[in-house]
């Protein structure tokens, strides 16, 4: 028996002229996949989320440590940017996304947690399997998709900083940890460990079952690259009839990229993974700076690029959720 008056959860609200059984499947991590997420939820709820599980900083890497568990704090991401822009919806984003704070600036047991975080955890416990867990917080949160992590296991992504290259170590310093990787500067050669973690089979089966496969926007090396990196994960990727897309980040020129354009991140797609084939490339405008050479790297992994006005209004490097939907749309409408 309900003790009070639950909310009413209104029907979603989406874009005008196009309603469409288009599979996607998107993979990332962080705010850039959270970026595209809240978006193609605009325009269909059959939708699956790949995340990637390296995260090792913050409350993520604390639980993965002392649990033993696959870092939940990407997947809480993906599964908060699925709700609905409805009060349900956002009573839930918001629920999943509060952190405890100790009092007194002291640290507690559970400062800096996200509720999220623990919520997924404690559903894996219970349940033993991650897979259903990540349904179960998605039934409860009315998420218009389905979250997956990328693989089985929790994973370390290690690589080089260039300006770290000395006489002992010509291809420089090895980082380890995607936490420091993220802040260290340029990076290299970078890998995951275990080099044959096995990926999780409903991540696979998604991008197979997928019309479209969508890869970024994201930290380039710490969130886009894991998926291509991943054996059985790119072998489906490869393999898969799905049209593949992938979305440029706005902010070409973060920490772990420093020194590249967009271009060469590209290049980046194309060295760790040549038999990576793409559709098509979105990319907005204002974050291209040489667009011949631009067009001319989307052309060697096979892209045809699409231009559009995707970030948002305020100055910010981020994408906006409704111009995001609309050229996502143009591109699932054309091909």
């Amino acid at each position: 028996m309900y003790t009070g008056i639950l909310p009413i959860i209104p029907a979603a609200n989406r874009l005008p002229a196009f309603e469409s059984g288009v599979k996607v499947t998107a993979l990332g991590g962080g705010h850039g996949l959270a970026a595209s997420l809240s978006a193609l939820r605009l325009l269909t709820s059959n939708l699956t989320a790949v995340v990637t599980v390296a995260d090792d900083g913050g409350s993520s890497g604390r639980l993965r440590e002392e649990l033993g568990v696959l870092p939940p704090g990407d997947l809480r991401m993906a599964l908060s940017a699925l709700c609905d822009d409805t009060d349900w919806g956002r009573t839930w984003r918001d629920v999943m996304q509060h952190r405890f704070t100790s009092r007194n600036g002291g640290e507690g047991s559970l400062d800096n947690h996200a509720l999220g975080n623990l919520l997924i955890v404690t559903l894996w416990e219970l349940l033993g399997d991650p897979v259903a867990g990540l349904r179960w917080a998605g039934a409860l949160l009315g998420a218009r998709g389905e979250v997956l992590p990328m693989a089985s296991v929790p994973l370390t992504i290690e690589g080089q900083l260039k300006s770290s290259a000395d006489a002992l170590h010509p291809n420089g310093r090895t980082i380890r940890g995607q936490a420091r990787l993220a802040k260290a500067g340029e990076v290299d050669n970078v890998r995951l460990l275990p080099e044959d973690a096995p990926a999780c089979k409903e991540a696979v089966d998604a991008i197979h079952a997928a019309d479209w496969v969508v890869l970024g926007p994201g930290s380039w090396y710490t969130s886009v690259l894991p998926h291509l990196l991943l054996p059985e994960m790119r072998a489906a990727l490869c393999a898969t009839k799905a049209k593949r897309l992938v979305t440029m980040n706005l902010d070409i020129n973060d920490l772990e990229a420093t020194g590249m354009d967009a271009a060469d991140h590209l290049r980046v797609i194309s060295r760790y993974a040549p038999e990576f084939g793409v559709d098509v490339v979105l990319a907005d405008p204002a974050s291209i700076s040489d667009v011949g050479e631009f067009t001319e790297a989307a052309a060697m992994i096979g892209a045809e690029v699409v231009f559009g006005k995707v970030g948002s209004s305020g100055g910010t490097a981020t994408h906006d959720p409704l111009r995001l939907a609309a050229a996502y749309r143009d591109i699932f409408g054309d091909n």
